[in-house]
């Protein structure tokens, strides 16, 4: 194969062009008209031929319209003589749907994976999926990435680790309590969570929580934050334990329906603390939030994909 190439959909060209910005590669144009009856139409306005593609796509809202221009955007590829074509995917927001739970309805994880590779894609980078078997929904390789180095160097530096001496890492469910244990770890903090059980899409309740958090300094670690449904919950528990702080911490800020001025008013959150895998725009952030860029792991798992390297040894030890 030849060089990379990498295009942007809509979605986020911002962490697009960071991560091109790391490889020291341009971003190639693209091209994206809609017409009048509402359909898209999308050209890829670069050499494609032999070359080792990459497509920076999101699938955050409006999630719909940007698969669709993604699969516009792999077909083009495939159709232009691409040699691989990989989706770098660093929200995949149809995770959330990884299981039949209720009586005919759709894996919309699984469909949307196929989907993709029927229009082309050959590889997938992906960031902190929300199950761990969302990865083998896809029936080509999966580069799967978490965020937790960035987000513990984040709470190590100087100007953060002062309220670390007491405080203790919860998980707000048990499905995410493997990858707040290995959070906890990296920052050598004790590790709780909290036993949560969802009623719908905008309620759930939270029991019990396992762990010593009384009187602590507590770190709250999401893989993503939509409506804050949970971790408001957790906070209002938080509260009967008499917690001395609270950060918030998540690798997906999608903070819909004002989900971030609602965790934000919260005297007991001091920070809140997110990656740049979703766009946030400026106008819509918060003066507790801190946003941390992603696009240096990926710009650098992109190496590794193109040179033929292990993505995995980028995570050893952690």
């Amino acid at each position: 194969m030849r060089e990379i190439t990498m295009f942007s959909g809509s979605a986020h060209p911002e962490l697009a062009a960071a991560i091109c910005q790391h490889l020291e590669v341009p971003l190639a144009p693209t091209r994206i008209i809609r017409f009048t009856n509402d359909c898209l139409e999308v050209q890829l306005q670069a050499n494609c031929r032999e070359r080792d593609v990459f497509i920076v796509q999101p699938l955050v809202p409006p999630v719909q319209e940007n698969l669709v221009e993604l699969l516009l955007m792999l077909d083009a590829a495939r159709g232009a003589s691409a040699a691989r074509i990989t989706v770098v995917m660093p929200h995949y927001a149809y995770a959330r749907s990884d299981k039949k739970d209720a009586p005919r309805i759709s894996i919309a994880a699984r469909l949307v994976a196929d989907l993709m590779v029927t229009a082309g894609a050959s590889r997938v980078l992906a960031m902190t999926l929300h199950s761990p078997q969302v990865h083998g929904f896809f029936s080509v390789p999966v580069d799967h990435l978490h965020a937790l180095l960035e987000l513990a160097e984040h709470f190590r530096d100087s100007d953060h680790s002062a309220g670390l001496g007491n405080a203790v890492v919860i998980s707000p469910d048990l499905g995410n309590a493997k990858q707040a244990s290995r959070f906890a770890r990296m920052l050598g903090l004790p590790v709780a969570a909290a036993a949560k059980e969802r009623i719908s899409d905008d309620k759930v309740v939270i029991n019990s929580i396992i762990g010593d958090v009384r009187g602590k300094d507590v770190v709250v670690l999401d893989d993503e934050i939509a409506r804050g449904t949970t971790i408001l919950e957790l906070l209002d528990r938080l509260t009967e334990y008499d917690v001395r702080s609270v950060r918030v911490a998540c690798t997906h800020g999608l903070f819909t329906d004002g989900a971030l001025g609602r965790i934000g008013a919260r005297e007991d959150v001091s920070e809140i603390v997110c990656t740049n895998t979703v766009p946030i725009p400026d106008a819509h952030r918060h003066p507790k939030l801190t946003v941390l860029s992603v696009a240096r792991p990926l710009a650098e798992a992109v190496r590794r994909i193109h040179n033929g390297e292990s993505v995995s040894v980028m995570f050893e030890g952690s």
